[in-house]
């Protein structure tokens, strides 16, 4: 029970974070950009993706043809000559306005997050310190496996990635403190 009030401490601890990052401190937005001339870009899209919902890597090279030499050499030629993008495309967009659905499936993942977490700083065994540093731990092996790929292959802003760093370390290291705080709590009742 500890672990799950916990958990829910800490989902909704960062679950704020989350927002004063985003709508304070602009986190959520650095690296970037607008387009120089988005409505030409919009239009291209529906012309050069058609109808089918993903995420497109151009220039592409087709799996089919990655054993053909010549192939391979084309694209890499293209790659080097042509403008690099990385799409999540959706052929019929969305209100981004409307972010009621999106607040939700946000506050379960920071819920759903805090709770493995609270069950890893349960494992830890007593102590805050300990506790803090297994949230820190858990936060840097997810920013490496996760975000420094993206920058790695895909070509993300190494600006987004630093920022998606500090959002994750701040954020869960002020849900761990309250979730270390929480854990101690209990057991420091039970040494009474």
């Amino acid at each position: 029970m500890r672990v799950l009030v916990a958990g829910l401490i800490g989902g909704i601890v960062m679950f704020i974070w989350g927002v004063a990052a985003h709508m304070m401190l602009g986190l959520g937005q650095v690296g970037f950009k607008l387009p120089a001339d988005e409505n030409v870009v919009l239009s291209s899209l529906h012309q050069g993706l058609g109808e089918h919902a993903g995420v497109y890597v151009l220039p592409a090279l087709d799996p089919k043809t990655r054993k053909d030499p010549a192939q391979v050499i084309a694209y890499a030629q293209k790659a080097i000559r042509s403008p690099y993008a990385w799409v999540v495309y959706q052929p019929q967009g969305t209100d981004m306005t409307r972010m009621g659905p999106q607040i939700g499936r946000q506050w379960a993942s920071d819920t759903l997050g805090a709770l493995g977490l609270a069950f890893m700083m349960g494992l830890a065994g007593p102590g805050f310190r300990r506790r803090i540093a297994v949230a820190a731990v858990a936060v840097s092996f997810a920013w490496l496996s996760t975000l420094v790929p993206y920058w790695n292959w895909y070509r993300f802003p190494t600006s987004l990635i630093q920022a998606a760093l500090v959002e994750q370390l701040i954020g869960w290291l002020i849900a761990g403190a309250a979730m270390a705080w929480w854990l101690g709590r209990g057991e420091r009742q039970q040494a009474h």
